[in-house]
């Protein structure tokens, strides 16, 4: 089976060619995808570098996660996709895990569930009250909503209408899955937060990441 890897990035010098490294030796059929969200920081010159080895596409505006990932998806040609963010907090070499319910026929939809005991106080509370939030709306029992390893079935993706620009992308996603029916299977997986890498996440973004799951709920798949 093979698996398209859907890499947003904007400013991530520091950890872009670290990364792809990992995904690269990650023994699995794959295709990397790189979405250069118009990074100012010398993210752009690094890609350069792999151009030969994975996919890049280039946004001339900075866009947003969702927007990105969106990019990365109409690009994307595997049996199975997933997300993964450039800043070095997830283990690749868990793909394999989280792919093999969907080899065996037993989910469609899997999610890399994070012990959150390494956040800061107050990304674990918005993590945890996001999650708790989208069980209370939607009926389901999930674990951590805003998981960035959320691997999907390509019949799961050709389905989606996917609008989040920016980190709302998050919620969205899980909402529509839910809404056409799809069980979310749930793995643990390693978690390792990194605040010295520009992280970009705030609990600002909580609100309109909140205002999409709600949204999503009162409105209609096309």
């Amino acid at each position: 089976m093979k698996l398209s890897i859907l890499i947003p990035a904007y400013n991530e010098k520091e950890t872009i060619g670290e990364l792809l490294s990992i995904v690269l030796a990650v023994e699995v059929d794959k295709q990397v995808i790189v979405v250069d969200d118009c990074s100012t920081d010398g993210t752009s010159e690094q890609l350069d570098k792999w151009q030969d080895r994975v996919t890049v596409l280039r946004h001339e505006v900075n866009r947003g996660k969702g927007a990105a990932v969106r990019t990365a998806m109409a690009a994307a040609t595997g049996d199975a996709l997933i997300v993964q963010d450039a800043d070095l907090e997830y283990e690749p070499s868990e793909y394999v895990q989280l792919l093999a319910p969907i080899e065996r026929g037993e989910a469609q939809v899997v999610y890399g569930v994070r012990s959150l005991v390494e956040q800061k106080p107050v990304m674990r509370f918005g993590n945890r009250f996001m999650t708790l939030a989208t069980n209370l709306l939607y009926g389901t029992h999930l674990q951590d909503v805003e998981t960035c390893y959320k691997m999907l079935a390509r019949e799961v993706v050709e389905r989606l209408d996917l609008r989040s620009e920016r980190f709302d992308f998050e919620t969205e996603i899980t909402a529509q899955i839910v809404q056409l029916g799809y069980d979310i299977y749930q793995v643990p997986i390693s978690y390792h937060p990194r605040y010295d890498k520009g992280k970009k996440l705030t609990p600002l973004d909580g609100l309109p990441t909140l205002w999409a799951l709600i949204k999503c709920r009162f409105r209609p798949l096309r």
